[in-house]
């Protein structure tokens, strides 16, 4: 058992992070606090305190970049194996989820922001591309978000039958697209572009307004919208 002179055990017991998270509450622990919690099961030891300090600086601070890490990736990290790798993804796609649940009680689209807030709690931490649309009724509210397709780190490809035919079966009266770029560059490509007009074209043919293609980067997005791009 680890007794050297800055062991966790010789910290006063309010300033130990699960006693600190128990008594003055979540807000009161450092990232790395909470990600020594979760690496410990529960606790927070010697060992899982150093492990969340490599976890932490790995990805420079960044708690996006870590929700984008696999189990493969997590398991590189000495003393972090299968389980604990585990534990961590689960623990980063619930808080996505908890996002995404959250936008959806918003319900109605009122400004690009709000679209991305919901490309973004699906999308944002994937490392390859991902073509997704939302649904609206003649309110603008929120009938359904979904996958059109998965590609590479540079592109996927997108296919407007599937797009109109989900839109469609939905009687949606209008559409949002949105994909991310996982290098983090949120500026629209001229294959981004070209598919945007060839959306916008085909939802005029069939009196679906597209209202929107949403790009979205790390910690920021592109509207075609706001640029007056479509």
């Amino acid at each position: 058992m680890c007794k050297y002179k800055n062991s966790i055990q010789n910290w006063a017991k309010e300033d130990q992070p699960k006693y600190k998270l128990i008594t003055k509450g979540k807000r009161a622990l450092s990232d790395v606090e909470l990600l020594c919690i979760i690496i410990g099961s529960g606790t927070c030891t010697d060992n899982s305190l150093e492990i969340a300090r490599k976890l932490y600086a790995m990805v420079a601070g960044s708690l996006s970049d870590i929700a984008k890490l696999s189990i493969a990736d997590l398991e590189k990290i000495p003393g972090i194996g299968h389980a604990k790798a585990a534990t961590i993804v689960a623990c980063f796609e619930l808080g996505n989820r908890k996002t995404e649940y959250g936008n959806l009680l918003m319900d109605k689209i009122t400004k690009s922001a709000d679209a991305y807030e919901i490309f973004k709690s699906r999308i944002g931490d994937q490392p390859y591309e991902e073509f997704w649309i939302i649904l609206l009724n003649k309110a603008n509210r929120v009938i359904q978000k979904c996958s059109i397709s998965e590609g590479g780190v540079s592109g996927t490809v997108v296919d407007p039958k599937k797009i109109f035919k989900y839109a469609l079966d939905a009687h949606a009266s209008s559409i949002i697209c949105g994909h991310n770029h996982p290098s983090g560059n949120i500026q629209p490509s001229e294959a981004d572009h070209k598919i945007t007009r060839k959306i916008k074209d085909s939802g005029i043919l069939l009196d679906i307004a597209v209202l929107d293609h949403i790009i979205v980067g790390r910690d920021s997005y592109y509207s075609f919208a706001d640029d007056g791009m479509i």
